[in-house]
């Protein structure tokens, strides 16, 4: 009897995989991934101070433009000139952030007044206009 696992020829083909060098090899990477993991997985316990991370975001202030059915102008309710209002609008464009423009105007005003208002707050250099409106039935 030949050793080779039953092959007597040496021209016939082996059809069986050896299963042994297979388990061997997969057996000593166990070994190893058991031994490594505790090893990757320690670490020094520090209980860590609580810090709050959020940024402080300053909401921009928002002020209200009202002009009346006469072509007043109403800064948040207190009457102003045309020149003041200028002037008042370039020192809040150099504000951080600056801030929010509502424009309300009266339905019975004349288009030209809301619009020169309108033009001032953009000479002004003010980013964020909004016109208020009420809603409608």
């Amino acid at each position: 009897m030949a050793f080779g696992g039953g092959l007597d020829d040496d021209n016939e083909v082996m059809n069986e995989i050896n299963m042994t060098p297979l388990v061997d090899v997969m057996l000593v990477l166990l070994i190893i991934f058991i031994i490594t993991v505790p090893v990757l997985t320690h670490s020094v316990k520090v209980d860590l101070p609580r810090a709050d991370n959020t940024p402080n975001e300053l909401k921009p202030e928002t002020i209200n433009i009202a002009v009346n059915a006469e072509g007043a102008i109403f800064w948040n309710e207190t009457q102003v000139s045309f020149d003041d209002l200028e002037a008042r609008l370039a020192g809040e464009a150099n504000k951080e952030p600056q801030p929010e423009i509502h424009i309300r105007g009266d339905k019975a005003v004349a288009y030209e007044h809301v619009i020169q208002t309108m033009a001032a707050v953009q000479r002004a250099g003010i980013l964020k206009l909004g016109f208020v409106t009420e809603p409608g039935n």
